[in-house]
This record gives structure tokens, sequence and C-alpha cells, in this order.
């Protein structure tokens, strides 16, 4: 320390003497950043505003055609007109169509939705009266978060179904943040009213008569009120009905002579349960399955602990012999990146400090520099908060890349005042100067790799969203660590460095003699010979080149989410107890697997908000045990393969959760889709089968779907009604319809039975053995409300009809999609087999082919992410124009800026990793990265300019005074990327790719920076 006796208040840094506040108000901004951290809200992915509106219709069971007609085309026709509609696809099945709206991603999408509304209300007047339309809005919170299934071996389905509906569900529903509760599965218990054919004959009774005389006496109403001493008191008329009892003794119609006809003369009431063409399991067992979906501003965390609270008290409550069990929980996923976050910032944070031991020998130093990593994160989170952001998988991830990053500013000022105190001046001047000469070069040095994320705001799409999530978080921790280097960091120098260095003075002490003879000989052999640095500098970009092509590309790395969904499609028409049988030997193939903990089925219905939904469709969520050897994609590898094998007639497909999730709100669900648009669906049915035929036969092309057969309605019976004999008879079409539903499915009565405030419907059905085959229905009696009697086989003609394929169009364009997915080989190659198979079929010049799918999306979002890296390039060159005023220096450091991407390309191929959207934003974060280093180096060779060396002499010291720095801030860096690019915890697969990249670009720069940047700046314009 200097003397006390001798004061100079002119030498001290203004950190000197406002210390104390400093670090109080620094470590209050801490506190409040830790608080704010427990009220960010919590989600896998970032909140994103997709631009995609999904308009269901519900139609019965109306013939394709016909829908496409009467329903699909006006509905296409009536949105059509809405602003920012960018693109529309729709599917027409029978009874039902999805009509896809996509917007550009400026679209308010409120606004959007109420415009959609109000065009839709336009055309529903010129729709059928049965055709029910409705439209949402898709987002994260459409999805389930969590999952549950009721089991039992001994209660009955109905009772689980009871349980769920009216006992669990409302309990959960009331948690904070729980948005709805979606019950699948189970049988709903009903009333049914089964006639007795001949009794119906016999009696005079129609199906219309029975249905009138219940929603006639099951009522209840009340005529007015009665005032009576001195009360007015409420009358009512009740005919309710609450037992089979009771609904047997509702009379039907009075015979001629007076009689009463009653229900129960006519038919048998028993309770029943509602016709349905769906399963449900758990674990292979039949069971009612509970799906939560939170509010869109929720915390996810939050939600699964209220919701898993209240699962247990449930369960204590719960009958004998019921199990409630998970199937499903992302907030697992959320929970465990959370702590893969925390240790890699701790062991980023314990690596950068020994680095800093390492080359400055002082604990003190290292001590200085590495508060600077938990106090930016703290300060981090305040930022956070105020921008809206939430923890999730991409800011979570940007934390930890950033954890290298912002310890740079840090250590470079504590090596500087270090520099200054070995060279023999006190600690307080030391810290002056040291901050006097490198505030400037800094300020300037952290500012280039901020300003190359500014570009990914004009990045749309989901992967632009996620991107722009890290970039933000990385830039404010960046800004950060810039303030607090020139802060925290010399306040912190006054008190934990000594006063006097250890080992004497000496400045590069701590970097070997060798490594340091050896960098001067090198650089002054490239500033003699410019024609090696060109050699160098061409063997680079050679060298990347190659790497490039051999490594692949992707869109998205592949994460391990612990689990996986397993669509599968039967042959069109396959009965519910077919699917159920091939199904069921699916189910036993993955409880089989070693690594499964527990399987959910559902077959007629899916897990997301599919409106085209078959009985012979549907799929499995299957989680994984977290102690397993195999990854999730090995585990899908074998299952696929026994699948396959066994049972050849059924099409899977094997996504999983969050990526299906992903890709169903982008509406690219595949990675190949061959979309084939011709205005003749027999051209689109004879092109689509050799089209998939031929992508089957290429090595790495799994679960390949042409398109057709898959998209195939079952057989379907036409009714054609003889309208003179059915007038004759005193039948009309209408109620020939009625008598053939209630010999189906059966009729519901319009009044339901309330028994402790449950609704029961009650349905009126023929017998089972009314409709055993089509002989059976055909010869059914009926009678008419004239009283004749006919049999339906008299009054139509009872026509059987192949299925039909559904349609599909595109921006009002018919076409065919062939999808399909690559096991064992990456996107970019693997379109590239794809597309010269397709072009040697020979496709006639009718049929317009195009590649969809996440393939275009890839394509879509390169170009973005080239754009952004262009431009960041110009940024980061503006930058340095100010910085130094001249040409020479950004040439030169971005020069040594993109030689040092050839480390990103050979690290990819090092490490077998694909070039993907998280790799590429690692190549651009590069840019920014290795600038910094540059920037110093010049600055120093100005300062050694200014003080009269030449230009050689000048380079060459620059280099030496800032080997150690460069070394240091490349190292630490590397340290806070690693526990990422290991891939340590959950969620880190998917930036796992960007630090892979990060660090091979950084090493790389560690020999550019201090020899192509000096080098190229000096041929430039650095001999003046």
């Amino acid at each position: 320390m200097s003397d006390p006796s001798t004061p100079q208040p002119e030498a001290q840094h203004w950190t000197a003497l406002h210390g104390k506040p400093i670090v109080f108000v620094i470590l209050t901004l801490v506190a409040v950043g830790v608080y704010l951290a427990l009220t960010l809200p919590v989600a896998v992915f970032p909140d994103t505003d997709f631009p995609r509106i999904v308009i269901g219709v519900d139609n019965g069971v109306f013939p394709i055609d016909q829908m496409l007609v009467t329903v699909t085309k006006p509905l296409e026709d009536a949105v059509n007109i809405v602003p920012g509609l960018d693109h529309l696809y729709s599917i027409t099945s029978r009874g039902t169509a999805e009509i896809d709206l996509f917007f550009n991603w400026n679209a308010d999408m409120h606004r959007t939705l109420e415009l959609v509304n109000a065009a839709l209300a336009r055309a529903q007047t010129s729709l059928p009266s049965t055709a029910k339309v409705t439209a949402n809005r898709l987002t994260f919170a459409a999805f389930p978060i969590m999952g549950y299934s009721l089991t039992s071996d001994k209660i009955p389905q109905t009772t689980l179904w009871e349980m769920a509906t009216y006992d669990i569900k409302p309990r959960l529903n009331r948690q904070t943040g729980v948005s709805a509760i979606v019950v699948q599965g189970g049988q709903v218990p009903e009333f049914e009213v089964e006639p007795d054919p001949a009794k119906l004959v016999q009696g005079g009774v129609t199906i219309p008569n029975i249905l009138d005389a219940v929603a006639r006496s099951n009522m209840i109403d009340s005529p007015g009120l009665i005032e009576a001493n001195h009360q007015l008191v409420l009358s009512l008329v009740s005919g309710q009905t609450k037992t089979p009892e009771e609904i047997g003794n509702i009379v039907v119609r009075t015979t001629p002579a007076g009689a009463p006809i009653r229900i129960a003369d006519v038919a048998r009431v028993s309770p029943s349960v509602m016709p349905v063409y769906t399963s449900v399991t758990a674990n292979a067992k039949p069971a009612v399955l509970l799906n939560i979906l939170r509010q869109p501003d929720s915390n996810t965390v939050v939600v699964a602990d209220a919701v898993k609270k209240e699962i247990e008290q449930l369960k204590k409550e719960l009958p004998k012999g019921v199990e409630l069990r998970p199937f499903y929980d992302q907030s697992l996923l959320v929970t465990e990146s959370i702590k893969s976050v925390r240790d890699a910032i701790l062991l980023g944070l314990v690596l950068a400090s020994l680095i800093m031991v390492l080359f400055l020998r002082d604990w003190g130093t290292s001590l200085v520099a590495g508060l600077v990593i938990p106090a930016t994160i703290a300060l981090t989170f305040i930022a956070l908060r105020f921008l809206g952001q939430s923890f999730n998988l991409m800011t979570l991830g940007g934390l930890a890349a950033a954890v290298g990053l912002v310890i740079d500013d840090a250590i470079v000022v504590v090596e500087n005042i270090v520099m200054h105190r070995d060279a023999g001046q006190s600690r307080a001047e030391a810290i002056r100067l040291a901050i006097q000469e490198i505030r400037v070069p800094l300020v300037g040095s952290t500012i280039t790799p901020i300003v190359v994320f500014l570009p990914l705001i004009a990045v749309t799409g989901v992967n632009g969203v996620f991107f722009r999530a890290l970039a933000v978080t990385v830039g404010v921790a960046l800004l950060t660590s810039l303030a607090l280097a020139l802060t925290w960091t010399p306040t912190l120098s006054h008190y934990l460095i000594r006063s006097q260095a250890k080992h004497g003075s000496g400045g590069h002490h701590s970097v070997p003699p060798a490594l340091m003879r050896a960098y001067e000989r090198v650089l002054k052999l490239v500033l003699k010979h410019k024609l090696v640095l060109a050699a160098f500098s061409l063997i680079l970009v050679a060298g990347s080149y190659l790497c490039y092509v051999r490594i692949g590309s992707d869109l998205l790395p592949a994460m391990d989410e612990g689990g996986f969904i397993v669509d599968y499609v039967m042959p069109p028409g396959a009965s519910l107890a077919e699917t159920n049988r091939v199904v069921s030997h699916v189910e036993r193939i993955l409880r089989a697997t070693p690594e499964v903990e527990n399987t959910s089925r559902r077959t007629g219905m899916q897990l997301g908000l599919a409106q085209v939904t078959e009985a012979n469709q549907g799929d499995i969520s299957v989680k994984l045990k977290d102690d397993r050897k195999r990854s999730v994609e090995e585990v899908i590898q074998d299952v696929r393969a026994k699948v396959k094998r066994l049972e050849p007639t059924l099409d899977v497909e094997f996504p999983q959760l969050l990526q299906d999730m992903v890709d169903d709100l982008t509406g690219a669900p595949q990675p190949v889709v061959i979309k084939l648009f011709s205005q003749d669906p027999a051209l689109l049915e004879k092109w689509a089968g050799p089209v998939a035929d031929t992508v089957k036969k290429i090595d790495g092309v799994v679960d390949v779907v042409n398109g057709v057969e898959d998209t195939n309605s079952g057989p379907a019976t036409v009714f054609n009604v003889d309208q003179v004999t059915a007038a004759r008879a005193g039948f009309s079409p209408q109620e020939v319809e009625l008598d053939a539903s209630a010999m189906l499915q059966g009729e519901p009565a319009t009044a339901p039975v309330v028994v402790n405030d449950r609704s029961y419907t009650i349905r009126v059905r023929f017998p089972d053995e009314v409709r055993k085959n089509l002989d059976t229905i055909r010869q059914t009696m009926l009678i008419s409300g004239t009283g004749k009697t006919a049999t339906i086989g008299t009054l139509a003609d009872m026509k059987e009809i192949p299925g039909e394929s559904e349609v599909r169009r595109d921006d009002l364009q018919r076409n065919a999609q062939v999808t399909a997915r690559f096991e064992n080989i990456d996107l970019g190659h693997g379109m590239e087999k794809v597309k010269k198979a397709i072009l040697d079929m020979n496709v006639p010049p009718s049929i317009r082919v195009e590649y969809a799918g996440k393939y275009a999306e890839q394509q879509e979002s390169f170009k973005g992410f080239a754009f952004v890296l262009v431009l960041a390039i110009v940024l980061v060159f503006t930058v340095l124009l100010f910085e130094f005023g001249n040409f020479a220096a950004p040439i030169a450091v971005i020069s040594s800026a993109l030689l040092s991407t050839s480390g990103v390309f050979l690290a990819l191929l090092v490490t077998r990793t694909t070039f993907n959207l998280s790799s590429f934003m690692g190549l651009i974060m590069v840019i920014g990265i290795v600038a910094k280093n540059g920037i110093l180096l010049l600055d120093a060779d100005q300062k050694f300019r200014a003080g009269g060396m030449s230009a050689e002499e000048s380079m060459i010291h620059a280099g030496e005074r800032r080997l150690r720095p460069i070394m240091m801030t490349a190292l630490a860096t590397v340290a806070g990327m690693v526990p990422l690019a290991l891939a340590l915890g959950a969620g880190s697969q998917m930036l796992q790719p960007l630090a892979i990249a990060v660090i091979g670009g950084i090493l790389a720069s560690m020999v550019l920076s201090l020899v192509v940047t000096p080098a190229v700046h000096y041929y430039i314009g650095g001999r003046d």
C-alpha cells in the first residue's frame, strides 16, 4: 500500500473513494436479482406468439366430397381475406375438416383471432346446420405440461371416469395457473332405453314417440310464484326421473281405449355406457388419463408443484385398488435444466478461477475476477424480469454460455492491474492507471460481441424467437459484466489484490519463456513473408470448406427428453378391436424394453389438438427411466425395428414429445415432406405410392408414409331412401335416419337425468342382435307415425362404397404428401439423396414437386442466420472503425475472426456434431468474441507506436504484452463452455453444438488473433 503520510488523492481511482457504497449497492442489487429470479416465469421454451390459428369443423360423418364442397371451400374463401395471412392449409376427412391459417410473425394474434371468428360468423349461414366450427390460436399452453393415469383392477371404468371428471378434475382445475384439465378414456355412464322391435310394432310406438315422451316428461319448470302467508313461494312442476324404473314409467302414448303405454312396456331401461370408438390405456391397462394444461403466463414449475401437492392429497382419499400415477411431467425437464445451469455456473467459476491462478499465481486476483460471475448472473435476473423473459431452455442456456464470457472483462482489468503493480507501482496507482489505460478498448471489445446479436431482431420464425431469447440473455450479461469490470472489480482490487508482487516484477513470468520465444519467431516470420500468411490463410479456408462438407447439417440438435411418442396408423377401415389387438402388441414390446418406465396410449384420439382422428390411429406416450444406458434415439431404433418386423401392417413414427409439440405448432412435423401438386386426384394417387417406395429404398430413411393409404377413411354403407316406397309406408327420410341411428350408435334424448349434480344421457338404442350384421339391420321391422310398418331394407337400398381419401389443399391447391424421417443420417445429406432419387423418377410435368417440412424450415432459417452473420460482420466492422478511425484495423480484426471459424468447423467434425442452428449461432458468437482480442492487441500496438517504437517492433511488443490476457480470456471462455459442450444436465443438448462451436473458434483465435491480426494490420496500413 502507498504511504499514508504522503497522501496522493489524485493518484487514486474514484472507486477507492467510494468503495463501501459501491460494494453495498452491488450487493443490494445482487440480493434483488436473487429475489426476482424466484418470481420469473418458468417454462420449457420462450414465450412464443405462434402466428397460427386452427379451424376445426365437426359435421358428424358427412362424406368427404360433400364436406369439401359445402364446408371446407366456403370456409377457405371466407378466411382468405383476413389481413396478414401467409399460408392456408386444409385437410378434409369424413365428417371433419381442419384448416390451418399461418400469418406473418408481426401479426397481432389476439386481433387476428377476432377477425377470423368474424369471417367464420359470416360464412356460418352458408354451411350445413349440423356443422360445428371452432377456431383456436395455438400456443405452448395448448399442450399439456403434465399427465396422470387413473387405473384399477377392481373398480369399473365408469366409476373411474366419474371419479376423474367430478372429483379429481375440479380439485386440480382450481390450482393457480391451471387453465384446463382434459379427461380422456374411461366409459361415460348413461341410461339406455333398449326398445323391442316387436313390442314397438304391437304398441304402435315409434322411436320419435319415445324421444318426445322423454323430452316432455323428464323436465322441471316453474309456472310462477304463489303468494301465501305473507310470503312469495316458488312453484315448480317436475317430472324428473332419476332411476331406470322412473324412466320406464314415462308414458309414451295412450291407446284408443285410454290405456297408457309406458317406456317399460316396449323397452328395457338399464344403466349403460356411451358408445365410443376410442380406447385409452396406461401400462397396457384400461385407464382414464388426466392432461393438465397451464395458463399462457403461468410458471410451469409452480403449477406442477401445486398439482403434485394436490395429487398427493388425492391419493390418500382414493378407494383401495385405484392407482393415480404420472405418465408425463414437463416440469422435470425445466427443474433439471435449472440445476444443470447452476452446476455449469459453479463448474465454470471454478475452472475460470483455476486459470487465473495458473497465470497470475495469486488467489486474491482470482477471487476478484471470479466474483464477477455470480454478481453478473444475479444482476442479469433483474434485466430478464423487466424485459419480460422467463426461465427456459434458451435463457438458462444463455446464462450457462455467458459464464466464460462475463469473466473476460474482469480478467483483462485484473491482469492489467497486476501488470502495473508488478512494474513497481503502488496498488492504488496501478488500479488507477490500469483502468485509465484499458477503459476505452474494454468498452469497444465488449460492444463487439453484443452487436452480433442485434441482427437477430430481423429473424422471424420460432427459431428466431428461441435464439433471440438466448441473445438477450447473453447480451445483458455482457453489458452487466462490463459495468462490473469498471466498478466492482477495481473496488474489490483495493481490498483483495496484494500491494506488492509476490515474486517481484516481470510482466510475463507466468507465460513459459519457450512459448514467448516461439511466438516472437512466428510473428517475425509472417511480418517479413506475406506469402506465408497468404498460404496459411488459404489452407484454413480450404480446411473449413472440407470440414463443412463432411459434418452435414440439421435444423436443431436432437434432445434426449427422457421419452418419446409413437404415432401409429392402421390400414383404412380397421376396426377398433383389430387396432387394439395390434397396438396392444406394440405396448407389450414397449413394456419389455428395459429402459421404459411407463406408457399411455390413445386410440381414436391424440394428445394434441388434432381435429382429424380416425378410430384406426392414435399415439402412445412413452416415458423412459432416468437411470439407463441407452439414449432415447437408440431405444427408438430398437423399438422401431421390432415393430416393423412383428407388425408390418402398422405405420409408425417416433417423434419426441417436445419436438413433436414444436413441430405441430410450426406446421413442420416431419423432416421429409414431399408435396405433389395436381388438380387430378387420380394422378396424385398414382404417383404418391411410387414416390414413397423410392424414398423407402434410401439408406437411413424410415417411417415413410405415402400420403394416400394412411389418409383413406374406411368403407361406408349408404342407405339410399326410396322416396316413393317410404312415403307409401308413412316414413319420411328423416324418420328413416332416426330409426337407423337408433339401430347403430343410438339416439340421445334432449333431456338428461340429473342425479347428485351429475348429468346422465338417456340414449334410445336397439338391442345388439339388431346390428349384428347388415342382414339383421335390413330385416328389422319399423313402425311409422301413421302406424304402418316396414323393414329398413324395403325403405332404403343399402349400398357399400369403398373408403375415400382425405383431401389436402395448400393455398387452395390440391396435393398429396409423402413424409419420412431420418435415422443415422443428417438432414442435409439425407435430403440430397431424397431429391436425387425423386429427380431420377422423371415425375410428369403435370405434377409440381415441392419439399417442405423441417428441410424447408432449415433452408429458411439458414438464410435468416446467414443474413445475421453478414450484418454482424458489418456491425463489428463499424464498431472497429469508430474505435480506431482507419480501415486497416477493422480489416485485420475481421480477417482473424473469419479465419477463426475454421476452428468451429474442425471442432464440429472432431465431435461428430452437425452444423445446425445452434452451431450456426456459435459461429456468429465467435465473430464477436474473437474481435475482442483484436481490439486489445491493436490498442496496445497504438500505444507502443505513440511511444516512438517502429511499426514492426511495436507490433511484436503488443503481441507479447497481450499474449497473457488473450490466453487467459480464451481459456476462461473455453472453461465456461465446457459444461455445455459435455452436455451435462437436462436440456443441455440444445446448446451443446453452440458450445462446441465457440470452443473450437476460441481455441483457433488464440493463435490467429496473435498472429493474423497484427500481420494483416501491418501489411494493409500498419507500416506507417
